[in-house]
């Protein structure tokens, strides 16, 4: 996959990770209640059908998910897409990539479609809302088929959809983390659809966190454990003013996007 747009790397291990040890008594009673809420929700997520389908359902769904994790959503806005008069496109939303938590914040803050790699969709948690909820799937495997794909975001950006991909092509323990592959960025210019730049960044108990990060050799049981036991822990969505498509290329929408993504994770998380 030498040279492939989705042949990405990071430098980032399991090092990286920093989180709680296992807990005992109290500590771990919460971990299985927030697994047995997790459980519970994911059911009605399975039973759910046609009714997932549903842009607040998927919204509602999400919220539930990170609520029963114990994960508190921050996010100004109400959501990431960009109105466009007269025109009905819809939104490339690009953000930067560190956990699977990553999809189930931007859901929560906008029901969309999710471009993500085909392993999610066998993931618990995430993959049962992502499948139910129509991501689109690829294959980093099969560069050739990455062409198909850019057509049909596009398509589906001027049918009105949001569209949620994450550029990076791989995670990182934080913000900011790779630089920014363009071929998604065609989409928006063929469709001529704006662009969101929006940051994704993580803190516990008020303070910059590596805890959610899904890196390295690490499994997503590993993962989950983590975050189940986590105390304090917080998902900070932040959306950047939309890029307009007209007068750029996508290599430059793509820097602008890129390097609207790193400021933001430049500056200090909030709590």
């Amino acid at each position: 996959m030498s040279g492939s747009p989705w042949s990405a790397v990071s430098s980032c291990t399991e090092a990286c990770v920093t989180g709680n040890s296992p807990q005992t008594g109290p500590g771990r009673a919460l971990t299985l209640r927030r697994y047995a809420a997790l459980a519970a929700t994911l059911a009605g997520t399975a039973a759910a059908g046609r009714r997932l389908g549903a842009a607040e359902e998927v919204r509602r769904r999400a919220r539930l998910l990170l609520a029963d994790l114990g994960v508190t959503l921050l996010c100004e806005a109400d959501g990431l897409a960009v109105p466009v008069p007269g025109a009905g496109t819809g939104t490339l939303v690009v953000a930067n990539h560190i956990s699977w938590l990553d999809v189930l914040a931007l859901l929560a803050v906008q029901p969309a479609t999710v471009l993500a790699k085909r392993e999610v969709g066998q993931w618990p948690v995430v993959g049962t809302l992502a499948r139910r909820a129509g991501t689109r799937f690829i294959d980093r495997g099969r560069p050739r088929d990455l062409p198909v794909t850019v057509r049909e975001l596009g398509v589906l950006l001027r049918s009105g959809e949001t569209v949620i991909v994450f550029p990076e092509g791989t995670t990182w323990c934080s913000a900011p983390g790779g630089p920014f592959r363009r071929a998604t960025f065609q989409a928006a210019l063929d469709a001529g659809a704006p662009v969101r730049p929006v940051t994704v960044s993580y803190s516990c108990r008020g303070g910059p966190s590596t805890l959610p990060a899904f890196v390295g050799e690490g499994s997503f049981a590993a993962s989950l454990r983590r975050v189940a036991a986590a105390r304090g822990l917080t998902v900070r969505v932040t959306a950047h003013p939309a890029l307009q498509p007209s007068g750029h290329d996508r290599r430059s929408l793509a820097a602008l996007a890129h390097a609207a993504v790193s400021g933001a994770a430049r500056s200090p998380v909030g709590g």
